[in-house]
């Protein structure tokens, strides 16, 4: 069994390998402008190591903490906390850091999330039958991609139509997808279905025709929008709408069998 000791060591090995510095190669050189600021304020000697062994030279901390830095898109002051104790301000005005504080609780959840990493790696993917060899595993890049909290682009989207609306969601949309880096979120058609069904039904059967409406505008040629927006209108009971997107549906797709069922029951005079 794997001690924490020889875990941390793992953690430390797959992170500092030339293999895990390629996976953040492209992040890396993001961070490279972020991170020059702040290295007149990296600590002299590591303190209040507890997931990373203690020994580790402050070289490979910085290493290391550079690839978070990287992975969440975040500088050294996302998880370190202020100086209090500080007489002046850091190189270019900039707070100084006590590195070795645990007053934050994003350090705090950073330590929870290194342990997970390290279960993962070295537990379950290492107990995988016929394992990719070289091994793949799983670092902060793969699923923060820049961001500081992972969420799928359903999930940012759904937040913001419930705290603004659905049309600061789709300027949102528009945004995010004119400045799409580190592949952050999944553009695909199928993100936008996928919010498009849960908003039908949670009640929000016109914010869901809207953002399938936006979803077409990308996607001009997907029947299986159609068919979407058919289903709603025809929940909604508005059969001429309904009948009008599963013929759209058809012209795209002929042999589109939900389309093709739905009309036959729309034009047979029946309703679901």
């Amino acid at each position: 069994m794997t001690t924490p000791s020889s875990s941390a060591r793992s953690l430390v090995h797959r992170i500092a390998t030339p293999l895990a510095f390629t996976i953040w190669a492209a992040a890396f050189v993001v961070m490279a402008a972020l991170a020059a600021p702040a290295r007149a304020q990296e600590p002299e000697a590591p303190k209040n190591l507890k997931v990373l062994p203690k020994d580790l030279t402050r070289d490979s901390v910085v290493q290391i903490m550079r690839g978070f830095a990287a992975g969440l898109g975040v500088r050294c002051e996302f998880c370190h906390a202020e100086d209090t104790t500080a007489r002046q301000a850091g190189p270019g005005g900039r707070v100084r850091l006590d590195f070795a504080s645990d007053a934050k609780e994003t350090k705090r959840k950073a330590r929870v999330m290194l342990r997970m990493v390290d279960s993962i790696n070295s537990v379950f993917l290492a107990s995988l039958p016929a394992r990719h060899d070289p091994p793949v595993t799983v670092t902060c890049i793969t699923c923060h991609r820049g961001s500081e909290l992972p969420r799928t682009l359903p999930a940012v989207l759904a937040e913001t139509i419930d705290r603004a609306g659905v049309d600061s969601a789709i300027a949102q949309y528009r945004a995010l997808r004119a400045d799409m880096v580190s592949g952050r979120y999944d553009f695909s058609e199928i993100s936008l279905d996928e919010l498009a069904q849960s908003l039908a039904r949670s009640g929000k059967p016109d914010d869901a025709i809207r953002m399938l409406q936006l979803n077409q505008e990308f996607s001009p040629n997907s029947a299986n929008i159609d068919v979407l927006m058919g289903a709603i209108y025809q929940q909604q009971g508005n059969r001429d709408k309904a009948i009008a997107e599963y013929r759209a549906a058809l012209t795209k797709q002929p042999n589109n069998r939900a389309a093709q069922a739905r009309l036959r029951q729309l034009e047979g005079g029946g309703n679901e």
